[in-house]
C-alpha cells in the first residue's frame, strides 16, 4: 500500500468515497485509494462526517485522530491520521479486508 503515505503531520490516507449506499462499509481498494461506501448524502459536509465517524469506529482510532486533509467536496478525499505510523494503519486495513 505505497500510496499511503507518512508526513510530518501524520499518515495521509487518501479515500474513494462512495455516498447515498446501501451500508456504511470498506468496500477495498480502488486504484490508489480506499473505497469506502457511505450511507450518508454528500450535503453539508455529512458524507465527510459520516467518513470520519466510520473510519473512527473501524480503525479504533479516536475521531479526534482524523480529518480531511484534501477533497472536502469531492469523492477523492486525503484523511489525515494522527498519532498513528503508516505500518500500523497498514496493519489494521488489512485486519479489516481480510
Amino acid at each position: 500500500m505505497d500510496w499511503i503515505r507518512e508526513t510530518s503531520k501524520g499518515v495521509l490516507l487518501p479515500v474513494r468515497a462512495v455516498p447515498r449506499a446501501s451500508k456504511n462499509e470498506i468496500q477495498g481498494i480502488h486504484g490508489d485509494a480506499l473505497k469506502v461506501r457511505l450511507q450518508a448524502p454528500p450535503v453539508e459536509g455529512k458524507a465527510n462526517q459520516a467518513l470520519i465517524r466510520f473510519l473512527s469506529d473501524a480503525l479504533d482510532i479516536p475521531r479526534s485522530q482524523l480529518s480531511i486533509a484534501a477533497g472536502e467536496t469531492g469523492r477523492n478525499k486525503a484523511v489525515l491520521i494522527t498519532g498513528i505510523t503508516k505500518a500500523e494503519l497498514v496493519s489494521l486495513l488489512k485486519h479489516k479486508m481480510s
